[in-house]
């Protein structure tokens, strides 16, 4: 039922209401606000959980290569090694290639000078491993740095 107000206008019967023009798009700009400082976040988030999980493995297989080194007197001579002495299951795959082509760092091989008392100097180990990426990282760095 619609009854006349004074000034000519008709107003609904009471109990009915809605949003005007103006409160709807004041929602739609505040919206519009958060969504233009969410997106710019949530771009890089695949590339930081990657990252994560990149730093993660390598410092498993450094931690795992020390505790390889104080177990048996030497580095290992490859990543398998570790596999069959049962230090870890398995070779993890580089977050940025999606391969297990990791990059070894090889001890120098020690001279007969080093230690005299060794009748044959130890085989030159793996004791660094690093990512065989050449992409740049979030904050500048190349993976194969780190």
């Amino acid at each position: 039922m619609r009854r006349r107000e004074a000034g000519g206008r008709r107003r609904e019967a009471e109990g009915q209401s809605g949003f005007t023009l103006l409160e709807l798009l004041v929602v739609m700009t505040i919206i519009g606000i958060l969504a233009a400082i969410a997106v710019p976040a949530l771009r890089d988030s695949p590339k930081r959980a990657r990252e994560a999980t990149l730093r993660a493995d390598l410092f498993t297989f450094r931690s795992v290569l020390d505790q390889y080194k104080g177990d048996k007197g030497n580095y290992p001579a490859d990543l398998e090694t570790l596999i069959r002495d049962g230090y870890i299951r398995k070779i993890p795959l580089d977050p940025m290639t999606k391969a297990a082509d990791w990059v070894v760092t090889m001890e120098e091989e020690a001279t007969p000078a080093d230690d005299l008392n060794q009748v044959e100097p130890p085989k030159p180990g793996i004791i660094d491993v690093h990512s065989a990426s050449k992409e740049k990282a979030l904050d500048g760095t190349s993976y194969s740095e780190w």
